[in-house]
């Protein structure tokens, strides 16, 4: 699912969650080491099947790493739930967005070129990267979104620049969180060994079955995270 369109998180985080005795910080951290170890694979993959414009994605993913480390600095002692009300009434915009408009990424139309395009696209990165930083799940279907919406993507393109972007922001985090000693290695590891095999076959299905299929699968995300978003607001502690 995550190498398709992103939203990995909504299903490892939780379950991370879950082991006893584990702090969020270290459940932020290990989530990390598994995202980095899936994405690195699948923007490999879709780099040499779809050849996303490194142009846009070189520097897109350098801010994203920068505003990564940022969130993860902060990740120790800002709430989720503080920017998660937010979250949710732009998710829920999105979607309904994304169902009005069927005709949405199934193309690419760059709405800007030259250095315009490159400011957007860093601008973007770098606050998708500090959410990624500071929260994390749902990090892919927001590049996505913002590849599609704002640059005009075709959701094929846009997928392909995310999970170059999002290994990127998995390792700005990632450094910050180690250097704290927040990461379980070998957790994170052994989830990674099964991340890699989903994100080779996740990428090369998205690969085979074109901005359709992504489309359809980025709105069942979308909706995953409206309604996961929706029940930790509704229902605090």
């Amino acid at each position: 699912m995550d190498a398709v369109v992103g939203g990995g998180g909504l299903i490892q985080l939780p379950a991370l969650l879950l082991v006893p005795g584990i702090a969020p910080v270290q459940a932020l951290a290990t989530n990390k080491v598994a995202g980095f170890m899936g994405t690195s694979v699948s923007a490999a993959t879709f780099y040499r099947r779809v050849q996303p414009d490194l142009r846009t994605a070189g520097p897109m993913a350098v801010a994203a790493l920068l505003g990564g480390g940022g969130g993860a600095a902060l990740a120790a002692w800002l709430p989720g739930e503080v920017i998660e009300p937010i979250v949710l009434v732009a998710l829920v915009g999105v979607a309904i967005w994304t169902v009005a408009r069927p005709q949405l990424g199934r193309a690419d139309e760059l709405r800007w070129t030259g250095r315009r395009h490159l400011v957007v696209a860093a601008a973007l990165g770098v606050g998708i990267g500090f959410y990624d930083g500071l929260v994390g799940p749902g990090t892919g279907t927001f590049l996505v979104i913002g590849l599609v919406a704002v640059l005009g993507y075709g959701f094929l393109q846009a997928s392909a620049h995310a999970k170059i972007i999002n290994a990127l922001t998995n390792i700005g985090a990632l450094v910050v969180f180690a250097l704290q000693g927040a990461p379980l290695w070998l957790l994170g590891v052994i989830m990674g060994a099964g991340n890699i095999c989903g994100a080779y076959l996740g990428a090369r299905m998205a690969v085979a079955r074109g901005s359709g299929f992504v489309r359809a699968v980025f709105l069942v995300v979308v909706g995953g995270l409206v309604v996961t978003l929706a029940w930790d607001v509704l229902t605090p502690g």
